[in-house]
């Protein structure tokens, strides 16, 4: 699958999806400091998922119907971090295509998964 991974995404998570083969262009090495509505413009032109950890990006795709490729909108506290990267693998691993087009929030132990209005 292709990711953008927002600036606000933990790279080990980066790091462990390039290594399942996943193309995963980071937003911290291409654009740095943009915007949330550039990066979601980008994430649609390349045709990406994007990962982030920030939550303004539900504001974006549900009030604002933004189209998207899908987001992965993570949410782990930092007891959990050492999991983050495995569990993202395994969702991609598992889900894989139901992710296109679908906003996935993901907590330690559990997965909602909202289709957005393009999805």
């Amino acid at each position: 699958m292709l990711f953008l991974a927002d600036e606000s995404c933990d790279f080990a998570v980066v790091r462990a999806l390039r290594a399942a083969g996943h193309d995963v262009v980071a937003v911290a090495d291409i654009s740095p400091a943009a915007e949330d509505s550039s990066v979601a413009d980008l994430a649609v032109r390349q045709r990406r998922v994007l990962l982030t950890e920030d939550k303004d990006f539900g504001q974006l795709v549900f009030a604002s119907m933004r189209a998207t490729e899908g987001v992965i909108f993570i949410r782990f506290p930092s007891s959990a971090r050492s999991e983050l990267p495995r569990v993202i693998v395994d969702l991609v691993g598992e889900m894989g295509d139901e992710l296109a087009g679908a906003f996935a929030v993901v907590q330690p132990g559990r997965v909602r998964i909202s289709r957005t209005a393009e999805g």
